[in-house]
């Protein structure tokens, strides 16, 4: 029997979710009205961010198998800001404060200031139902 390998490790996780976010932020900032589709980039944003939330534990839990308690403890201070903008930005859409999301967006931005975005790559597929989605789970 061969070994399993999985490909789809947290890092990689986290990264595709980093980029897919930091495209969403590039096109809502190019959004002038408040429509159907921007609700929808607006869950997504709340769904990758969870996503992010979630692969930090699991990364971290490998790390103290190991040990590496420090390692671990400087990553989750890295990334402790996920949770709550994910809550931030969930409340806003629940509550549709839809004023609010120019504000939530800008403090957003600086955190995936990194990310280069040349191309979009990311289809409207990958956000479209996002918003349905998130009032079904809260």
């Amino acid at each position: 029997m061969s070994r399993v390998i999985n490909v789809a490790n947290p890092g990689k996780r986290r990264n595709t979710a980093r980029r897919t976010i930091a495209e969403l932020l590039r096109r809502l900032m190019l959004q002038h009205e408040l429509n159907e589709e921007t609700k929808d980039m607006v869950a997504a944003l709340v769904l990758n961010l969870r996503e992010i939330a979630a692969t930090i534990e699991t990364t971290t839990e490998a790390w103290e198998k190991r040990d590496y308690y420090l390692k671990a403890d400087r990553f989750r201070l890295e990334w402790e800001w996920v949770a709550p903008a994910a809550q931030s930005l969930e409340d806003l859409v629940l509550q549709e404060r839809w004023e609010s999301l120019p504000q939530a967006l800008a403090d957003l931005a600086p955190r995936f200031a990194d990310i280069r975005v040349a191309k979009m790559t990311r289809s409207p597929s990958a956000w479209r139902g996002s918003y349905a989605l998130l009032l079904q789970q809260s």
